[in-house]
């Protein structure tokens, strides 16, 4: 946390007749919400670019890794027609180039559309790429223009990183970046990192007919309840994803036969090899050689900016937003920090950051979501908590599907009976938790959740089947009859 008593004030003497009423940093979704947010205040912005324009989301994030697993969930969903008797089907990538253009067609057209093109329609903000940015007292450098505001607003990104592993920055590693720009499609790899990222691609890619193995430290998405992490493995060792977990990583080579990974598993060394590594165990804030230090701006160990909850930085008039923070690395959170970021930075308001109804979603099959407290998150708060589990073979809706992997998890406290969290694993899991969202925004009980009227044969059905399962056995009851 940000101690305001001990910020320091850079531009308590400016007047503000540098030229500009704020300066963005950073042209991604987070730069361009607090641009726009300003200009609509009637503010003067400078918007100085860091990067391509658009940032990571839609040139190397969301926009082509969800492009590419909803190729794979089509070459993937002919195969399990056979789920139903009297199908069969086949699907395959035929031209692995072609795809992969057509997705960068696709990022073309959104960084043209949504950042590029809107441009224009703001007078007030000047969009200034003129090489890095570093900090000064009262505004920032850019190459050789010296820019001038009373407020700034950081909002550079992130970049991914490779772990610490002896022999890995001599092997090429791919990162996830880099995979989806290959040329031609390989026939193995190895995937480091089991988040959401890690998860995501390595799925993908063993869809596309790669032979995937993905290792982690831990365990497949180490911040999903367990039940939740066990499923997806499950789900991802059915398709025929190889999963290493629970070691530690020793050395990586490259040789005639391609990439091969030593680890240390249960005190014995494994080795994999494949065509490619691909790393997807981190990221790290874009805050090198910009100055933080020389003005005071805190960052913390693993370099990013640390913020109070106004998004304001440990220096006075500086804020910040995005993965360049210590805080919530989705994009959306990013717009919204930024928006906020701005209004307190150029009208004077107080608004506070709140995630505690923020929903996070792995576009992984089946789809795993969530929002507010864990079970184990609950506990550490020091509340009494209770919980409910319902298996999709529960949920009308996954029979009929014909697919029952997954379930739901909720937890509330135990005394006053009221929703704390909860997570889904089902195929249709990303759009089922914005009503779970809901309810956590207004303070709903379970009993209140059980007793609302959702309609049948829905995947969000289960979100009520789970409520009643704290008081009931929802086995026991008939369609509809809850």
């Amino acid at each position: 946390m940000v101690r305001r008593a001990e910020m320091k004030d850079l531009n308590k003497n400016d007047d503000g007749q540098g030229g500009y009423d704020l300066i963005v940093l950073g042209a991604g979704s987070a730069g361009f919400s607090a641009a726009i947010t300003g200009a609509d205040a009637g503010k003067r912005v400078a918007l100085v670019g860091h990067g391509t324009i658009g940032g990571t989301c839609v040139n190397v994030g969301c926009v082509p890794s969800k492009a590419m697993i909803r190729a794979a969930e089509a070459v993937h969903g002919a195969g399990a027609a056979k789920r139903f008797p009297g199908l069969s089907g086949h699907a395959q990538v035929d031209d692995w180039q072609t795809l992969v253009q057509s997705k960068d067609d696709l990022v073309e057209t959104l960084r043209q559309k949504k950042y590029a093109d809107l441009l224009p329609e703001y007078e007030d903000v000047d969009y200034i790429d003129a090489g890095p940015a570093r900090l000064i007292e009262g505004g920032v450098t850019v190459g050789e223009r010296t820019l001038k505001a009373p407020r700034t607003i950081i909002a550079t990104g992130g970049r991914p990183v490779l772990p610490t592993i002896d022999g890995i920055e001599e092997i090429g590693a791919l990162n996830s970046t880099s995979l989806l720009e290959l040329e031609v499609l390989p026939k193995s790899l190895i995937f480091i990192g089991a988040g959401y990222i890690g998860a995501e691609l390595a799925q993908m890619m063993s869809r596309m007919g790669v032979k995937v193995t993905l290792v982690a430290r831990s365990h497949l998405l180490p911040g999903a309840e367990p039940e939740v992490s066990e499923a997806l493995a499950a789900a991802f060792e059915a398709e025929g994803i190889t999963l290493l977990t629970g070691l530690s990583y020793d050395t990586v080579r490259r040789d005639d036969a391609g990439v091969t990974l030593r680890v240390i598993q249960n005190g014995k060394p494994v080795e994999v090899t494949a065509d490619h590594l691909v790393s997807t165990a981190g990221r790290r804030a874009n805050t090198k050689d910009m100055g933080l230090d020389a003005i005071g701006v805190e960052t913390d160990a693993r370099g990013s900016i640390v913020v109070g909850e106004d998004m304001q930085t440990s220096v006075r008039g500086i804020y910040a937003a995005g993965d360049v923070t210590d805080r919530d690395q989705f994009v959306y959170m990013a717009a919204y920090g930024a928006k906020l970021a701005a209004k307190n930075a150029v009208l004077g308001e107080d608004h506070r950051y709140d995630n505690a109804a923020m929903p996070w979603v792995v576009f992984s099959d089946p789809q795993v979501a969530g929002v507010g407290l864990g079970e184990a998150q609950a506990r550490d708060a020091g509340l009494d908590v209770k919980t409910s589990i319902v298996p999709l073979d529960q949920v009308p809706r996954a029979l009929a599907a014909r697919d029952t992997r997954g379930l739901i998890k909720l937890v509330a406290d135990r005394k006053s009976d009221r929703l704390l969290g909860g997570q889904i694993i089902a195929p249709e899991g990303s759009d089922t938790i914005q009503t779970l969202v809901m309810a956590l925004k207004f303070g709903m009980t379970t009993k209140a959740l059980g007793e609302t009227i959702f309609p049948y044969l829905t995947t969000v059905e289960g979100l009520k089947l789970a409520a009643q399962t704290f008081d009931m056995d929802v086995a026991k009851l008939s369609c509809c009859a809850g």
